[in-house]
């Protein structure tokens, strides 16, 4: 499992263009501004990426709504998980703000018994197994509207469960598993849930245990799930006002997704809220987004990529400039199943020529100002880390034109620079031009990407200028954001089928062990589909030697299901002088707890 990055999609939801702090620009009016500075810690206004707002609050998150927005910026504040993603920048797990202590395993691995650190909830009761048993009973209920289910992993490996002591449980797996995908992957999904408060089957029904049955916890899961859909009463639900994070929810528009937060006053976690309240701001553009950060009415905003020349003014203001970096991948998705083009892409030399010809340092000094990250893997090159392969390291595949050009001679295809290349000797031998290629055809494919993003825009031109030099034809078609998402989905034959590549999608990663059962899946990349990738996937979830996951990276990065990009980071950030103890978590955690402000 995987879980997001900031402005991304979260364990299983892909990036759909990422960055649209970083990348988007429009037109449009800031939301109602915030209230003025309380009295005491001060009142933080923090911006919400355009399209990234929080909208569900039940931590049994549906599919729909797994997104930042209530994955990091809602969630989390009001309810801890069992570890806590991210150590400032350094994608790992965090033990200091971790609920419980770290995992002890045995019985060869297949059982892990975990102690809970002594918190409590906010109406006074503890923190218990009980709470952590019920979110599993609810998870079980609920995992086929859960964004983060992948069939055969969470909860379904989960096989038994026992309480120890008030604080201490166990749970056992259906076979022994890599330690550390357990970890960082399934352990971190768990989030404990006030049981004595939560359930209940009515909001005028008694508490009791009906969780303990099938039938009774996917009543109750169904009744909570419902109650998260009534987005005008989050702020006067008394279910949610039952919360063990560092703060409680103090009021929520479902009008505009404004939200604001003050401490809990009975929160039980090393750092204390320093701040009387942090209000998450929405905007209904980049462009008005600006303007109130400009205007001074936000603390902790971000630079679209338009205002990017804007830096100056914030720097000479005292604000800090500073990119909020991402653990996650960028990729021009294929499609694998297009009647006429597959047989292309399922060339592998056509893929190498391809992304030969993808010039990643200029793309990232050019169209990105600087600031990202080159890809050429399914494990992230930044923040650097140790599963990092040497093969990935050092780019199978670098911008190399004359590279691309003598893959196609070598397999037999006309070169026509700026023109078209056509198949000369066709044939599935040595030298031809394989399966399914005829005699004549063109190598010309054509591409979507997002309308109204400058830098994307930049990006697809010099693609396509690169590719032109060999023959290689690109032509390029804008769409509406949401459009592509329709478009560009796994098919098998249709009207639906005809797309060939897609620039929409990227994966941003919350887990520090970033293995690819969701990634790359048929149903994330086009329809990629790849015995001896399934199995490396699998062998990371077993094995804990580097090795398994060293061999599932080499093999991806060599055999390019995807067309590599450059990463862009989660958003470019300016904070206020006087907004102190920022740490951006590469894993898309924040901890505003952490945060204080200076007068």
């Amino acid at each position: 499992m995987s879980r997001f990055g900031l402005s991304w999609g979260w364990r299983g939801v892909p990036v759909a263009i990422a960055a649209m702090a970083l990348l988007g620009t429009a037109g449009g009016v800031a939301a109602a501004r915030p209230s003025a500075r309380a009295a005491g810690g001060g009142t933080v206004t923090f911006a919400q990426t355009v399209g990234n707002t929080p909208n569900y609050i039940f931590p049994i998150t549906r599919s729909n709504s797994y997104v930042s927005g209530n994955l990091a910026l809602l969630q989390p504040l009001l309810w801890r998980p069992l570890y806590w993603l991210g150590e400032g920048t350094k994608p790992v797990i965090d033990p200091k703000l971790s609920l419980a202590d770290p995992p002890v395993f045995s019985r060869g691995g297949r059982t892990v018994t975990i102690t809970l650190k002594p918190y409590v909830w906010s109406n006074g009761d503890p923190v218990t197994s009980r709470d952590v048993s019920f979110f599993l009973n609810l998870i079980k209920a609920g995992k086929d509207n859960w964004g983060g289910y992948s069939k055969g992993s969470f909860p379904d490996n989960v096989v038994g469960f026992t309480v120890r002591s008030a604080r201490t449980f166990s749970i056992t797996f259906d076979r022994v598993y890599s330690k550390l995908w357990l970890q960082d992957d399934e352990l971190t999904a768990i989030v404990p849930l006030p049981q004595r408060a939560w359930d209940r089957k009515s909001a005028g029904g008694a508490v009791g245990a009906y969780d303990q049955t099938a039938a009774g916890a996917k009543a109750v899961y169904t009744f909570l799930d419902k109650q998260a859909l009534t987005l005008g009463t989050y702020a006067s639900n008394p279910l949610w006002k039952v919360v063990d994070g560092p703060f409680r929810l103090d009021a929520y528009s479902a009008a505009t997704n404004y939200v604001s937060f003050v401490p809990n006053g009975h929160y039980s976690g090393p750092i204390k809220p320093k701040i009387a309240k942090l209000v998450e701001m929405p905007f209904t553009s980049n462009t008005a987004e600006f303007n109130a950060l400009r205007a001074g009415e936000v603390d902790y905003g971000y630079l679209p990529t338009t205002d990017l020349s804007q830096r100056g003014y914030f720097k000479a203001k005292g604000y800090t400039i500073q990119a909020w970096p991402s653990w996650g991948i960028n990729y021009l998705v294929i499609n694998w199943s297009n009647p006429t083009m597959g047989r292309f892409f399922k060339q592998l030399y056509i893929r190498q020529a391809m992304q030969r010809l993808v010039n990643q340092p200029a793309l990232i000094t050019h169209t990105m100002s600087g600031y990202g990250a080159p890809i050429d893997g399914p494990i992230p090159l930044q923040p650097k880390g140790p599963l990092v392969s040497a093969v990935e390291a050092h780019n199978p595949y670098p911008y190399d034109p004359a590279a691309a050009r003598a893959l196609l001679v070598a397999h037999g295809w006309s070169i026509v620079p700026n023109g078209t290349d056509t198949c000369s000797r066709p044939g599935t031998g040595a030298g031809e031009c394989g399966a399914g290629i005829a005699k004549g055809a063109q190598l010309a494919f054509n591409v979507i990407y997002p309308s109204g993003v400058e830098s994307i825009t930049q990006g697809m031109e010099a693609w396509k200028s690169w590719a032109s030099t060999v023959g290689m034809t690109v032509n390029l078609q804008s769409l509406p954001l949401p459009e592509i998402g329709q478009i560009a989905n796994p098919c098998t034959k249709g009207p639906t089928c005809t797309w060939d590549l897609a620039n929409w999608e990227g994966w941003g990663y919350g887990s520090p062990y970033p293995t690819g059962e969701e990634t790359f899946s048929p149903l994330q990349t086009g329809g990629y589909s790849s015995p001896v990738n399934d199995a490396n996937i699998t062998a990371t979830h077993v094995s804990s030697s580097p090795g398994a996951m060293f061999a599932y990276e080499n093999y991806l990065a060599r055999n390019l299901p995807v067309i590599w990009w450059p990463n862009a980071p989660a958003q470019i950030s300016v904070i206020a002088k006087n907004l102190h103890g920022v740490q951006q978590n590469a894993l898309g955690s924040v901890v505003p707890e952490a945060w204080s402000l200076s007068r």
